[in-house]
C-alpha cells in the first residue's frame, strides 16, 4: 500500500488530495501540524482518531508539530456552538495543557514531536499584526461558515473574538510553516 492510500484510510475528507499527493512525493519530510486548545481537563475520544493519523505521518518519517492552543483557548472554538464560550483562566489552561501533553505522548513519540504554544507568537503580534491579519478575511466570508451562518440567522450573538478565532487558528499553520494540517470533524 502506498503512503497516500495508507494516510487516506479512516479519513472523512482531504481538502486538496492532489496537493497532498504532490507533497508526499517530495524528498523531504513534511511538516504535519495538529493544534488542540486545552479547554478541557482531558483530551476526548475523538482526539485519539486524529492522533493516530498523526502517528502514521510520524512513522513515515514526517516532522510532527503539536500546537497547544493556549492563546486561542482563551477565546474558545466557536464551531458548533450556539453561544459564546466563557473565557478560561490561564492557570486552568496551563494545567490542561500539561495533561494533554501527558496523554498525547501515549500515542506519539515524544522525541520526534515538536510541541509549541501558540501564545509564543500571538503575544508578540501586537495590535498592528492583528489589524494586518484581520484584513485577510471579510465578515461575509466568515458568515459563510455554517456555524456562524446558523447563529446569525437565528439571532444569536457572535463576538468579534469568535470571528477572530478561525483567523488565529489559520495563522498557527503559517507560523509553523505546516505542509499538512490535521483536524477533526
Amino acid at each position: 500500500m502506498d503512503n497516500l492510500a495508507l494516510l487516506k484510510r479512516g479519513v472523512v475528507d482531504i481538502i486538496d488530495e492532489k496537493t497532498l499527493q504532490e507533497r508526499l512525493a517530495l524528498t523531504r519530510p513534511l511538516r504535519v501540524k495538529l493544534g488542540v486548545d486545552p479547554t478541557s481537563s482531558d483530551l476526548h475520544l475523538g482526539h485519539t482518531v486524529v492522533l493516530k493519523k498523526l502517528k502514521q505521518f510520524q512513522d513515515l518519517g514526517h516532522t510532527i508539530i503539536f500546537i497547544i492552543g493556549d492563546f486561542t483557548a482563551r477565546i474558545g472554538d466557536p464551531s458548533g456552538r450556539d453561544e459564546t464560550r466563557p473565557m478560561i483562566s490561564e492557570s486552568i489552561i496551563t494545567t490542561n495543557a500539561q495533561t494533554y501533553q501527558d496523554q498525547v505522548f501515549r500515542i506519539l513519540d515524544k522525541s520526534k514531536t515538536t510541541v509549541v504554544y501558540n501564545s509564543s507568537w500571538f503575544k508578540k503580534i501586537g495590535i498592528e499584526g492583528l489589524l494586518h491579519l484581520s484584513r485577510m478575511c471579510t465578515v461575509a466570508q466568515m458568515l459563510h461558515r455554517a456555524d456562524f451562518k446558523d447563529r446569525y440567522t437565528h439571532g444569536h450573538d457572535i463576538t468579534i473574538l469568535e470571528f477572530l478565532y478561525p483567523l488565529l487558528q489559520g495563522y498557527d499553520s503559517v507560523e509553523v510553516q505546516a505542509d499538512v494540517e490535521l483536524g477533526g470533524t
